[in-house]
């Protein structure tokens, strides 16, 4: 059975109408291939649907039923119809997001809100992972976009930098320099670091070492994590001390200080994505994460050096 979209519109209106001629009008044709249309229609269905006297036009059982149905196909033709359009200009669908723990503090939940005000009909599912494994993650196809901690990234991906911002140095509140407003990165050289892992980010680790190494002194490594947030943590514990990105002072993560110290490194965050068989949605995406991070900006209300997480987050 064809059920002809255009011959259910016309029978619709001569439904509606009672009359081939007001239909017609209706339809801007002439009344000749609207009977014709019906014709076919009946001859597809099986069933008589109209019955005409001179006056007007009544509907059989059989017609009621298929004006009923006429109107459910059609709106759901014209839903499919606008959802198709939606996704294919991106404005609807499902964006898979990666990202470490410090893109939290570092505008990821703004850009999110932003996302959501725009893009009202698109579900955001975010997991958060590694640098090295939203690498691989993108690289395989598993993931839309991903926010990463500066990294080389492999042929098929994509990476844009996002922000720059300080390293400071993370203490515990009990430690003996934790009153300082600065400091010189030799005078941790006698404590215990905690470091992020190399496993998880070799670019990093590198980083981390390489500023101590160039303050006169190489740390003694006593515990490695994969989460940045991980790091700050074990400080307020008292399990040693750690240089963060400055953003982690924004953690509001009680019994850590956070203080500057003199150095010329940046961490950098980045933004990655697949090389090909993007998405109208991975497009509109990447475009809106571009406005909402201008190439060169520092991370949103840096803190003031010396700042305590603790003491923020009582204020």
């Amino acid at each position: 059975m064809d059920l002809d979209p255009r011959l259910l519109r016309y029978f619709i209106a001569v439904a509606e109408e009672r009359h081939f001629s007001r239909a017609a009008t209706r339809l801007h044709i002439s009344q000749p291939p609207l009977s014709y249309a019906i014709r076919q229609l009946e001859d597809n269905v099986g069933a008589r649907l109209l019955t005409r006297t001179s006056r007007h036009v009544e509907l059989t059982d059989a017609g009621q039923v298929l004006y009923r149905e006429a109107l459910t196909l059609l709106r759901q033709a014209e839903e499919v119809r606008t959802l198709v359009q939606r996704v294919d200009a991106g404005l609807r669908g499902r964006l898979r997001i990666g990202f470490v723990g410090s893109m939290l503090y570092r505008g990821l939940p703004a850009l999110l809100n932003a996302m959501r005000a725009e893009l009202p009909d698109v579900e955001h599912v975010l997991t958060e992972l590694n640098s090295h494994d939203q690498i691989e993650a993108v690289r395989r196809g598993e993931q839309d976009l991903g926010f990463i901690h500066a990294n080389p990234v492999p042929p098929g991906v994509l990476a844009r930098d996002l922000m720059a911002e300080p390293f400071v140095v993370c203490l515990p509140q009990a430690h003996p320099l934790a009153g300082r407003e600065s400091l010189r990165l030799a005078e941790l050289a006698a404590d215990d670091f905690v470091f992020f892992a190399r496993a998880a980010s070799p670019s990093y680790y590198e980083t981390v070492l390489s500023m101590c190494v160039s303050a006169g002194f190489m740390p003694v490594i006593r515990h490695e994590v994969r989460h940045w947030l991980s790091v700050a943590s074990l400080v307020s514990q008292g399990l040693g001390v750690s240089i963060v990105p400055a953003c982690l002072s924004r953690s509001g993560l009680a019994g850590t200080r956070f203080i500057a110290f003199e150095h010329a490194a940046r961490s950098v965050s980045q933004m990655i994505w697949p090389e090909a068989a993007r998405s109208p949605l991975q497009e509109k995406a990447v475009e809106m994460a571009a406005r909402q991070f201008p190439l060169g900006a520092g991370a949103p209300e840096d803190p003031p050096p010396g700042e305590s997480a603790g003491r923020r987050s009582a204020s």
